[in-house]
């Protein structure tokens, strides 16, 4: 009798297990030739300990170290506990930029019990919304030929061209132009991509002065000029130092310059760009007062610096220099970072343990400004982790005239504080020249996120100083805020320092 024919789907079946095992085989091959491999190389190498006394198991150290970071982000750690911004903070931003609801229930997860808190003095009787006025516009550099009427308290800080890609640019330049606010190019120079948007911008000038300088490094009246011929560059800040690294100039790994940023630059393409840790130029006070009055003499704009404070000495020998020689010698503004870190690339001992915090250093610039008779003559603008309504608060009542912030706005540009700004592999095509990893970040669809984020912050800022019984953010002082001391009750922020705010 015949042997019956197996239907035509067992003889698939049995032909696809067949193939599956001799794949899993295969795999399984592979695996141990690796494995093999892997001993060999570990018991063999001498430079780490690990990996030769463990050999293959060992490897997966690194591993779980690289997944425990994603691990505490997402799975561990508590809505207020994370560092450099907690989930809370960054919560508060992308709800913003998206224009969604951003009220919470149940009462708040802060804890005001925690020494350094702000607490805002609110009044039985709030101002009424058809009472509110917008914050008003100030102009800096009114001795200027070409002064700048500056529309916003709330402004986006220095991020160069190089540390942000093409996209991340065009992104904020056109979003600073739709909500109204200026754009700080940062020490990398002026690109097409910030000129684009139309937004009003800030000119830095680094330590290596990228842009305007000439082929020994120092600064070309020329190209200074031409700069300045953009209407778009409204001002120009001199940077001395950065809350990052203060005493370190700017850090641009090679992998991430490229030809086009060298070109910018004046550098070689595929070379790290490390910019001097001061200006070459200015090694005293007086010489950055002659700085400042030779850019503004060449621009005819606003011209001030950007620095991070050490101590209150370094102010008084300034200040004191400029009553001497006259108050046209003074900066137009200061921009004053606080020793929270920043963006970029730098060494971990700067960036932890050197210069003073914002919350030291703002009143006290203020209070010195006040001292000497400067506070009128010289803007403030207060940059360090001041990315939410209640920080922005802070620092109007602690006596700033703007703030400005980078990482709050590279938030809305759909940053994951995955902490990998100092590589070419930041997972959001924010700060990487990758274009595979860039195609994610529309600049358009981003742009209008960096608009909403600050009308959203400005408004609840407003509703902040409502509550306090103001019309405007603009008439914040001292006394609309309380700190809280290491017992944790809390005291007046103007007895604790000595003046508010005058200035209008």
């Amino acid at each position: 009798m015949p042997t019956p024919t197996p239907p035509a789907t067992t003889h698939w079946l049995i032909t696809a297990l067949e193939i599956m095992s001799a794949l899993f085989i295969f795999v399984i091959g592979l695996l141990a030739l690796w494995a093999a491999i892997t001993f060999i190389a570990d018991i063999t190498q001498t430079r780490q300990a690990i990996r030769r006394n463990y050999p293959v198991i060992g490897r997966f150290r690194y591993l779980f170290e690289k997944l425990g970071t994603f691990f505490r982000q997402y799975f561990f750690a508590m809505d207020r506990e994370e560092l450099p911004f907690n989930r809370a903070q960054r919560s508060w931003i992308y709800r913003a930029a998206k224009n969604l609801n951003n009220t919470v229930a149940f009462g708040s997860t802060r804890d005001n019990r925690i020494p350094g808190s702000v607490l805002f003095v609110n009044t039985p009787y709030p101002t009424l919304d058809e009472n509110a006025v917008p914050a008003t516009p100030l102009i800096i550099g009114k001795d200027c030929r070409t002064p700048y009427l500056a529309p916003s308290f709330f402004n986006i800080s220095g991020m160069s061209y190089g540390a942000l890609s093409r996209p991340a640019v065009q992104a904020l330049s056109r979003g600073a132009k739709k909500a109204g606010i200026w754009m700080n190019t940062g020490e990398g120079g002026l690109t097409p991509w910030h000129l684009e948007g139309g937004c009003d911008l800030v000119f830095q000038i680094g330590t290596a002065k990228y842009g305007v300088r000439d082929e020994e490094g120092a600064l070309h009246d020329g190209k200074l000029t031409a700069i300045a011929a953009h209407k778009e560059v409204r001002m120009f800040e001199i940077k001395l130092s950065q809350g990052a690294k203060p005493g370190k100039g700017g850090i641009l790994p090679a992998d991430k310059v490229t030809r086009e940023i060298a070109t910018i630059r004046g550098i070689r393409a595929g070379s790290a760009s490390i910019s001097p840790n001061r200006h070459s130029d200015i090694a005293n006070d007086e010489d950055l007062l002659n700085m400042i009055l030779h850019v503004r003499k060449v621009t005819g704009k606003p011209t001030g610096f950007k620095t991070v404070i050490g101590h209150g000495h370094w102010l008084d020998e300034l200040f004191s220099l400029i009553i001497q020689k006259g108050e046209s010698s003074a900066p137009d503004f200061i921009t004053l970072d606080g020793a929270e870190g920043g963006t970029g690339a730098a060494p971990m001992p700067l960036m932890d343990a050197v210069g003073l915090p914002l919350r030291e250093a703002l009143p006290l610039l203020v209070d010195k400004l006040e001292q000497y008779g400067l506070r009128e003559r010289i803007r403030v603008i207060a940059s360090g982790k001041l990315i939410n309504p209640s920080d922005v608060a802070w620092a109007l009542c602690a006596g700033a005239d703007f703030i400005v912030t980078a990482r709050g706005f590279m938030f809305t540009l759909g940053c994951i504080q995955a902490l990998q700004c100092n590589k070419n592999t930041c997972p959001t095509g924010i700060t990487t020249h990758n274009p595979k990893l860039q195609k994610g970040l529309d600049p358009e669809f981003k742009s209008e996120r960096v608009a909403s984020y600050v009308r959203n912050l400005c408004y609840e800022v407003g509703m902040i100083a409502h509550a306090c019984g103001l019309k405007s953010p603009r008439e914040f002082s001292r006394q609309h805020a309380r700190i809280v001391m290491d017992d944790g009750t809390s005291l007046p922020m103007n007895e604790l320092f000595s003046s508010g705010k005058t200035s209008s």
